[in-house]
Formats: C-alpha cells, sequence, structure tokens
C-alpha cells in the first residue's frame, strides 16, 4: 500500500517540477546579464545584487539539466545549460583553471577569486549532468578534465588525503565538500565512465571511513583538525542528521556504481537519523551524538535529504514501512516548505516559526535533486 501511495507521490513530484518550479525559475530566476540569481523574495522579485555566487550558477544549471533529463521543455532547458555550461567553464575560471566564488552580476569578472571546494564540487556535478543532457557533451567532459587538473595540482592534500576545503588552506578541515564532490565523481562516471572518476570517489569514501566516522558511536562528524583529528568541543559533540542521510544515498549510489553491496555502516547511519526525527517525521538541524535535539530548526534541504536516503534504502529492502518514511518526508515538503507556485519556505526555527525572508536558488537544485530521484525509482 504505502509504495503505491509513494507511486502516486512521485508522480505529484514531477507536475510541482514541470507546472510550478521550472516554470517559476526559467522566468523569474535569471539577472539582466542572463546569470541565475542567488535568490527570488518571497513573492517571487529577484533579488538584485552586485555579486552573484558561482555556486548559485553551477546549481541551477544541474536544474536545468535535470529539467531537460525529464523532459521538460527541451529547447529552454538546453539553451539555460548552454548558458551555464559557458559561465562555469569560462567567466568563472581563474587563471590557474580553479573556480572563484562570485561574478560581478554585470558577467563582466570574477568579484572574489577564493577558491572553494563545494563550488568546485557543485560545477563538477553540473557540468557532468550538462554532458548528458546536450547532444554533444564531449567539450563538457573536456571543461571538466581541465578542471580536475587543476584541482589535483591546487588543492589536492597529499599528505593528509582530500583536498584543501579553501585557498588558503583553512586551519579546520570539513567534511561536506567533499561529500559534495563524491556526489559530483559519481554523477562524473555515469557521464564520462572512461575518465577513472571511481578512483577518486574511492578515495573519498575511504577517507570517510577512516576519518569522517572514526569518533564516538561512528557517526559523521563535521569539522576535524588540519590532519583530520578528532575535533574538540562541539565540533566533536554535535551532528547533523541531514548529512547522516545524505551519505547513506552517496553509499548506495557509490556501491550501484561498483555493482557491491552497499557499506553496513550505511545502515547505521540511517537508524540513527530516522531516529533523531521530530514526532511528525521532520529532519532536525542539529542534534548530539547520543541523539539528543540540539538546534530543532529545520531547512528544506534537510528534508529533502531525508527522502533519498529512504528511496535508497527501499531500494535495497523493498520494505513498506520504508515506502511509509519516504511519503511522510514528501509530504512535510509539499505540506510545510514548497509553495504551489514552484518556490520554498526555506527555514523553520525551533518553535515552528517561519525565519525565511526570501528563497535561495541553491534550496531548488536541492528538491530537484530528491523528486528527481524519487520519479526515477518509482518510475513515475
Amino acid at each position: 500500500m504505502s509504495k503505491s501511495a509513494l507511486r502516486r507521490r512521485a508522480k505529484e513530484a514531477r507536475h510541482w517540477l514541470f507546472d510550478a518550479c521550472f516554470p517559476l525559475w526559467s522566468e523569474r530566476g535569471l539577472n539582466e546579464s542572463g546569470l541565475f540569481v542567488d535568490a527570488l523574495s518571497l513573492d517571487h522579485t529577484p533579488l538584485a545584487g552586485d555579486t552573484v555566487l558561482i555556486s548559485t550558477q553551477a546549481r541551477q544549471t544541474s536544474v536545468f539539466a535535470q529539467a531537460g533529463r525529464l523532459g521538460w521543455k527541451p529547447d529552454t532547458a538546453r539553451n539555460l545549460v548552454e548558458d551555464g555550461v559557458r559561465t562555469l567553464s569560462g567567466l568563472a575560471r581563474r587563471d590557474d583553471g580553479l573556480i572563484g566564488r562570485t561574478l560581478l552580476a554585470d558577467a563582466s569578472a570574477l568579484s572574489d577569486q577564493t577558491p572553494y571546494l563545494g563550488d568546485l564540487a557543485a560545477s563538477l556535478h553540473a557540468l557532468a549532468l550538462s554532458s548528458e543532457m546536450l547532444e554533444d557533451g564531449s567539450g563538457v567532459i573536456a571543461s571538466v578534465r581541465a578542471l580536475l587538473d587543476s584541482l589535483d595540482r591546487r588543492m589536492k592534500d597529499r599528505t593528509n588525503g582530500g583536498y584543501a576545503e579553501m585557498l588558503p588552506m583553512m586551519a579546520k578541515r570539513q567534511q561536506a565538500p567533499h561529500m559534495r564532490l563524491l556526489e559530483a565523481c559519481l554523477a562524473l562516471h555515469r557521464a564520462d565512465p572512461e575518465g577513472d572518476h571511481l578512483a577518486r570517489a574511492s578515495d573519498l569514501v575511504t577517507l570517510f571511513h577512516e576519518k569522517f566516522t572514526a569518533g564516538p558511536s561512528g557517526l559523521l562528524g563535521e569539522e576535524f583538525g588540519p590532519d583530520w583529528s578528532a575535533p574538540e568541543g562541539d565540533p566533536a559533540r554535535l551532528v547533523e542528521p541531514s548529512h547522516q542521510f545524505q551519505w547513506v544515498w552517496l553509499l548506495g549510489a557509490f556501491a550501484s556504481a561498483q555493482s557491491e553491496p552497499m557499506a553496513p555502516i550505511a545502515g547505521r547511519l540511517y537508524s540513527f537519523a530516522t531516529g533523531t526525527l521530530d514526532e511528525e517525521g521532520r529532519t532536525l538541524k542539529q542534534v548530539s551524538r547520543d541523539g539528543g535535539a540540539q538546534d530543532s530548526g529545520r531547512q528544506t534541504s534537510a528534508q529533502t535529504e531525508a527522502l533519498r536516503a529512504h528511496l535508497t534504502m527501499l531500494e535495497m529492502t523493498d520494505d513498506d514501512a520504508v515506502a511509509a518514511a519516504a511519503c511522510t518526508s514528501f509530504d512535510i515538503l509539499m505540506d510545510e516548505h514548497l509553495t504551489p507556485e514552484g518556490g520554498w519556505i526555506d527555514a523553520y526555527d525551533g518553535d515552528g516559526h517561519i525565519i525565511s525572508n526570501s528563497m535561495p536558488a541553491a534550496t531548488g537544485h536541492d528538491v530537484v535533486r530528491a523528486f528527481s530521484e524519487l520519479i526515477r525509482v518509482m518510475n513515475a
């Protein structure tokens, strides 16, 4: 029964994407220079500024690459993706081939050249999806390989593992940008099977097993010492349920890419994260390692990661109870976060009060990614 209910929700997800989300952001989500804006106001007005984030250009390019793959307005989707690829392969690049952080809104130059691993990962992910969606993706793959070459030359940490999160290198190491790089590597493996992207993915998964989950209870930590040593204070004590969920999906996707069973730790992370959901099934922002709520605020992206994790476990177990949990996550998104017009209420505080004053474009990337997965798993 729950699986048939989830299939109905997958069809609802497709309708919301096609009839609301993609139209809104293709019509309102660009500035006069053709760059994607970082946010809309709650009444759908583009929030103009002097600069735009390169991460927004990457994530919105991914959104419309997904839109094209799903069959939404192929010409419109292709034009937006081609524009995004040109930005990510040209204007966004530094002289050394890395990606900067922000662009001038008039599309004239980089305004902040600081390389950040999360932005590079978002760009690689966007280019991977774009190469699959465009008729000839060979040029996009060439752009990917050039960016990876620069990443390895400038940011790879050959002593401790992983990559510098930023240049100059920060005192604290972070798992989240590496998590995003792993997702990009998995997308690149699909788009460019000859590119040896699984080897890079395997290195990141090894870092996950040996460093990211080395703390108490074997849970995923967020911040570490320069050599990936255990942190002190709150970074050692607190974890984010949404990232536990995200790694469940990543481990499932990595196992599928290698045609191997999913690592057992995925089940432990899933059990822990589901055990921290509130009574209605919402994902909280931050909890302690014993599962106690520390920040009961919630964001749209956290709910999307719960949905993706449920879908991963559903594919593995075919358990009706997991399908029911996925239904709950979807209903929370539709009832509390997403609007009928294609936007979102991004964040609530711990008392359930809306604290969003805009609709960040980046949130759409998380929603589209989760809904695309729901449509795929349920063949809707």
